[in-house]
């Protein structure tokens, strides 16, 4: 029996690492695949945060009508960001699986596809070593001066007092390091930090800490004792109705006046009015800030303006490896689908 199945990538993890997975993993069934290739991260994505859509999905790059005559007869979807609704699986009866390369699959109506009776996996943690490493690197950055120093020697200033007492940077491990969100992202970065020697501080009401991290010192705290104690507070959840905004003016207040604020996580985690107030009115020291409210940003945007911030373009989780590990786990769980096996990584509504 022939399956069917439409390939959507773009030119972060390319329709051809899909289908090469698939085949690969599947190589006693016949397949016939098809492939699309959308234009992120050239294009942007449709955020639809803040009721910018009528429809009930996130982080998407397509239009609707194309993608749902591309998917067709298909059986099965492999895709990384193509938006899945209601009124597209309404057209779409063939379809009974897709595939979404995302930790959180927040570009498909999860809830509409179980109604109709199809199946939604993920790839969970896809890119967990990527963010975590890259968040290492944004806090080393700031603490140690590295983005400082480069912007001076840039612009032909030698910042020898970057070596006085009063100005030099700080080591981790003399400092506290608070961790909001302890999934897969947070627990990979808890491992990293321990090898530093700082004090670690995890905030998540949701699970319990590791064994090996309760051992190893790192302590489940209240979110507000982590604000107040943290020297540098990075940012991990997902976006919900609890942590949208959850950096706002109060818990702003709340941190050290030389702390360091750190998201590599969502933008919608933080009110970026209050925390441009924040660091120009020096009510903590910077920031880190890799994701935003608004992508790209505009280029009169307040916060690309202050010197106590190191901007990156939303690339923490863009690996090599994030693209053929998400490809991997997705082709090991279309092969689970065909064979009649239990999905390991299945979406409920």
């Amino acid at each position: 029996m022939t399956r069917k199945i439409a390939i959507i990538g773009d030119h972060f993890i390319l329709p051809e690492v899909f289908e090469s997975e698939l085949l690969k993993t599947c190589i006693e069934y016949n397949l016939d695949c098809r492939l699309r290739l959308e234009d992120w991260p050239n294009s942007p994505v449709t955020h639809g945060y803040e009721g910018a859509v009528d429809v009930p999905i996130r982080e998407f790059i397509g239009d609707f009508d194309e993608v749902t005559a591309f998917i067709a007869d298909a059986e099965i979807l492999v895709m990384h960001q193509s938006p899945v609704t209601d009124k597209m699986l309404e057209k779409l009866p063939k379809l009974k699986f897709i595939g979404c390369s995302r930790g959180g699959p927040v570009n498909v109506d999860i809830n509409a596809a179980n109604r109709r009776g199809v199946q939604v996996v993920r790839a969970p943690g896809r890119n967990a070593s990527a963010v975590a490493e890259f968040t290492i690197g944004a806090i080393l950055a700031e603490t140690r001066k590295i983005r400082i120093g480069h912007e001076a020697m840039r612009n032909g200033v030698w910042r020898g007092d970057l070596y006085r007492a009063d100005t030099t940077g700080r080591e981790l491990n003399e400092m506290t390091v608070g961790v909001v969100g302890y999934g897969k992202i947070g627990t990979r970065l808890v491992k990293i930090l321990q090898a530093f020697g700082c004090r670690i501080l995890v905030n998540d009401p949701y699970v319990q800490l590791d064994p090996f991290d309760i051992a190893a010192g790192v302590e489940q705290v209240s979110l507000e004792m982590l604000l107040e104690q943290s020297d540098v507070v990075t940012l991990h959840p997902r976006v919900s109705h609890e942590t949208t905004q959850m950096i706002n003016k109060n818990t702003l207040a709340k941190m050290k006046s030389e702390a360091l604020l750190v998201n590599t996580a969502r933008g919608p985690l933080c009110n970026y009015d209050d925390l441009y107030k924040a660091l120009k009115n020096g009510i903590i020291g910077s920031a880190m800030l890799e994701t935003f409210s608004i992508e790209p940003t505009p280029p009169d945007w307040p916060l690309l303006k202050l010197d106590n911030v190191t901007l990156t373009p939303h690339i923490a989780g863009a690996s090599v490896r994030t693209a053929q590990y998400a490809a991997q786990v997705l082709a090991a769980d279309v092969k689970n689908y065909i064979s009649g096996l239990p999905l390991v990584n299945l979406c409920r509504s």
